[in-house]
């Protein structure tokens, strides 16, 4: 695997408009003032990916009460994304189409992998845009949301990357 630069806490995220499972525009300049977690996840249709997904989904209430929106994101299509979130019967997370340019925000973030697809990462942003905490899991490895939701109970929002 060549070696990427993962964005560090402190950076800023580009903003970026994308579509969700519902053909919604999502921009992410749109929710300053909330805490995001970019909830990357390689491709969906994959065990561990829905699992990913619907941890997000779970804990929703939780996300709402820490004034944070928790979104999945992948290069796939939004017709894909929409079949996927039917199937796996999402009522509130937002699952977004990185898919053209592919993988534009992946890229811009440092998880697009060479195979064209993302990493399976966690990426949180405080209420300016500023990353908070970001985190690379193996491909084969759901993503702990209880990292997150330390993070998130923290005044400072943590400030940290973990590796």
């Amino acid at each position: 695997m060549t070696e990427r630069k993962v964005i560090t806490t402190g950076k800023k995220v580009k903003d970026f408009l994308l579509k969700d499972q519902d053909d919604e525009d999502f921009r992410l300049a749109a929710y300053r003032g909330n805490r995001i977690l970019l909830s990357f996840h390689p491709l969906a249709w994959t065990p561990i990916c829905a699992r990913q997904m619907k941890d997000l989904e779970k804990q929703h209430r939780v996300f709402q009460r820490l004034n944070t929106i928790a979104v999945g994101l992948s290069v796939d299509s939004v017709p894909c994304k929409a079949a996927w979130a039917k199937s796996l019967k999402l009522k509130h997370t937002r699952l977004l189409a990185d898919f053209w340019p592919h993988g534009d925000v992946a890229k811009s973030v440092g998880i697009l992998r060479p195979e064209g697809f993302s990493e399976r990462a966690n990426i949180l942003l405080d209420e300016t845009g500023k990353v908070v905490f970001t985190k690379v899991y193996p491909i084969r490895q759901t993503p702990d949301l209880s990292e997150i939701l330390a993070v998130l109970a923290t005044p400072a929002a943590g400030k940290r990357s973990a590796k």
